[in-house]
């Protein structure tokens, strides 16, 4: 069945929205699910987040139809769609077109998107999104080979919207804003989608899907000139990145975030941000403080109107905890707990029990046992109810390391048993955290 744009655009848009709100509210892992439905009804089919052999409930009013298997849904809009999935499970583009744009994967060192018809190549994909090489390290977020990716992404992207659409939009380009038409509209629905989307799949602990919806939020934000989509997405990666033990890429992804011109306060802060976690990692003492503390200076000037409407989420508690996470990296729980305990014990959305975690690992570094007890105390019965499954893999990484033998006090011992009963399950192949934090 054939479709308008404006229902897909439409169907992007609620979905956004829907799954903003259910992630806000019910965590990561609740929103799983709706992220393939919200997928599949735009027509992505998604494999790799969930059992089953077909991941969308049924024909949505958008898709008009889903195969079962695993199969891609079709009467998408946007290549990646109407195809097989891919060995990640995100449905690819079908017929002549299938692994150009967004389509293709391949599976060693972080993933990369083909940009050739039937390719799952390490070349650059539409937007010159290249994420990984052999040994493991991604060669600069999202752009090993970016002119040439783009170049073939842009051909290759013309070929399946039928025209229309100039090439990969840069941040250093003249235009600020969304191309014309109701095709850039649903690019920018679409693009959208994806980043909440790979979002969730983070924090779900789905890293590799995740990664790749990303790559494909900021192909569709790139092509029509959603520039601030494609900046949150790159913020977003350099997160996930940073958490998987990949500093390097971390710092490229924020650079390109950055971009060639002034940023405004908040969406500044962020980056900084990212980049005190990604040098924090990478052994630097002095850098991480001063960006942190840049990233401060810049949230006191206050929302400007150049900011996104997104950036309201980096707000006094998010910077707080930030600044607490950065200095426990340093080893600086004197300064670390203060603001990691602010910013756990303020009004927010679900995914900031991930700052309790912080605490509770900042307050075991420091031997403070009497409050880490305390604190598990205060976890374990709402442990279960906990929907960020990064959250919930440091918590259980730190109960198994404190159940060790001299590793803590027998109290802390008995407390570590009794929160790992209460913690959901792992993830079947869920990892602890890289960089032991």
């Amino acid at each position: 069945m054939e479709h308008g744009e404006d229902d897909i655009t439409a169907a992007a848009r609620a979905a956004v929205q829907r799954l903003v709100t259910v992630d806000a509210t019910r965590g990561a892992r609740a929103a799983v699910p709706l992220v393939r439905e919200a997928l599949c009804r735009v027509g992505v089919g998604v494999r790799g987040v969930g059992a089953g052999p077909g991941l969308c409930p049924g024909p949505g009013p958008v898709s008009g139809r889903c195969a079962a298997g695993g199969e891609g849904c079709g009467g998408g809009g946007v290549a990646g769609a109407g195809g097989p999935a891919d060995a990640d499970g995100v449905g690819r583009a079908g017929g002549a077109d299938r692994g150009a744009g967004v389509g293709g994967t391949g599976e060693d060192g972080g993933g990369c998107w083909g940009d050739r018809a039937g390719e799952a190549g390490r070349t650059a994909g539409a937007g010159g999104t290249c994420c990984g090489d052999r040994d493991g390290e991604p060669g600069g977020a999202f752009g090993a080979r970016r002119a040439d990716g783009a170049d073939r992404a842009d051909r290759a992207g013309r070929a399946f919207w039928g025209g229309g659409f100039g090439g990969a939009v840069g941040f250093g380009g003249a235009g600020g804003g969304r191309g014309a038409g109701r095709g850039s509209d649903r690019l920018a629905a679409l693009a959208e989608l994806y980043e909440v989307a790979g979002w969730i799949l983070f924090d779900a602990g789905h890293h590799r899907v995740a990664h790749r919806l990303n790559a494909r939020a900021l192909a569709l934000a790139e092509r029509c000139g959603d520039r601030w989509t494609a900046r949150l997405t790159l913020l977003n990666d350099s997160m996930l990145l940073t958490h998987t033990g990949r500093p390097r890429a971390a710092l490229a992804a924020a650079a390109r975030a950055r971009g060639p011109r002034p940023l405004p306060p908040r969406v500044a802060a962020l980056v900084l941000i990212r980049e005190a976690h990604a040098t924090a990692l990478l052994g630097a003492r002095h850098a991480p403080r001063e960006l942190i503390g840049q990233a401060g200076s810049l949230f006191l000037d206050g929302v400007s109107r150049r900011d996104p409407p997104w950036a309201w989420w980096l707000d006094e508690a998010e910077l707080l905890g930030h600044r607490g996470w950065v200095l426990a990296r340093l080893g600086d729980t004197r300064r670390a707990v203060p603001a990691l305990h602010r910013a756990a014990t303020a009004p927010g959305p679900s995914y900031r029990h991930l700052f309790t975690a912080q605490l509770l690992a900042a307050l075991v570094r420091a031997g403070a046992w009497r409050d880490a007890e305390r604190l598990v105390a205060d976890l374990a019965p709402r442990a279960r109810t906990i929907g960020s499954a990064r959250t919930t893999e440091v918590l259980g990484h730190l109960a198994h390391r404190l159940r060790e033998p001299g590793a803590a006090p027998g109290y802390l011992r008995d407390a570590a048993v009794h929160l790992l009963e209460s913690l959901p399950a792992p993830r079947a192949g869920a990892a602890p955290p890289p960089d032991g934090r």
